[in-house]
């Protein structure tokens, strides 16, 4: 019993010491995968910024193949509610932005002249990177400015509901860009479309056809790598397509002045907008020609 005893002793200590080391390492990787994340976002920010993406697509992902709800959706068993308390109903003009890096699609309705934002719904899933789709099989989901007709709605698409971005759109002809169906759809899959998922679809769906149906031509998507704030900008700049990035802020810059969509069209190979008056539903359609005068226009 005594060997018993003083053996037990003698394990205790050891069982500390272990504990007390694997403490030691649970507390030194809680300290060090932050501060090594933090460094190698400093170093490398691009690099950091493709990584997390990858990272936020994967898990938003797996949410959806579990039946789980996106962090950020609205309560959509409450539509009417929700419209209601903003004044607004379906049919009211409506306006979309898209944000790559933020994983979001804002829906936006006109009211009063102006457009208010509706709602901010959470993309599941973009395929490819940060950048415009530029061929057939890239994989990219474009960027860009589009609109949307009647004619680009499938009720019966194969991914539940979708409507067509209409890419290639003038600029992308312009530039040789190829491909077709980009799509917003349901489900939470993409090979270049925005994915986002069916309950998501279905509410969108019926501010869409409520609005063409109410006798709106088309509705605005602008569709951008983020948003395009000076900072953002800034944090981008080294980026072989920062150029095309700068060349979209003027139109998102109209419409955060205003809140009401830029009038867009394509001037040799750039966007060109000119500011929408109140009232305007963004409702023309995005095709080559500079505006009166331009020097190009003359």
């Amino acid at each position: 019993m005594a060997n018993e005893r003083t053996s037990s002793r003698q394990r205790s200590p050891r069982r500390t010491d272990v504990l007390r080391f694997i403490l030691r390492g649970l507390l030194l990787f809680l300290v060090a995968v932050p501060i090594s994340a933090a460094l190698f976002a400093f170093a490398w920010p691009l690099e950091a910024e493709r990584v997390w993406i990858g990272i936020e697509r994967h898990w938003r992902s797996q949410l959806a193949r579990n039946g789980l709800t996106l962090p950020g959706t609205p309560d959509l068993a409450d539509l009417d509610g929700r419209l209601a308390a903003q004044g607004l109903k379906a049919g009211n003009p409506i306006f979309m932005r898209i944000f790559k890096r933020e994983f979001e699609l804002e829906l936006w309705m006109q009211k009063d002249g102006r457009f208010q934002r509706f709602a901010t719904y959470p993309i599941c899933k973009w395929s490819g990177e940060l950048g415009p789709k530029l061929k057939q099989g890239d994989r990219q989901a474009p960027e860009g400015f589009y609109s949307v007709d009647k004619t680009a709605l499938n009720p019966n698409s194969a991914w539940h509901r979708s409507f067509n971005l209409g890419f290639p759109n003038a600029f992308d002809r312009a530039h040789g860009r190829t491909g077709s169906l980009l799509m917003v759809h349901g489900g939470c899959g993409s090979i270049g479309c925005y994915a986002m998922t069916n309950p998501v679809i279905d509410e969108i769906w019926r501010l869409v056809t409520a609005a063409l149906d109410g006798g709106q031509q088309r509705f605005q998507v602008q569709v951008l790598p983020f948003r395009m704030t000076a900072r953002n900008l800034s944090r981008h700049e080294g980026a072989p397509l920062s150029s095309f990035w700068s060349s979209l802020k003027p139109g998102y810059d109209l419409f955060e002045a205003s809140q009401v969509p830029p009038k867009v069209s394509v001037c040799g190979k750039r966007y060109a907008f000119v500011p929408g008056d109140a009232g305007y539903d963004g409702g023309a359609p995005i095709d080559a020609g500079c505006p009166a005068g331009t020097a190009a226009s003359r």
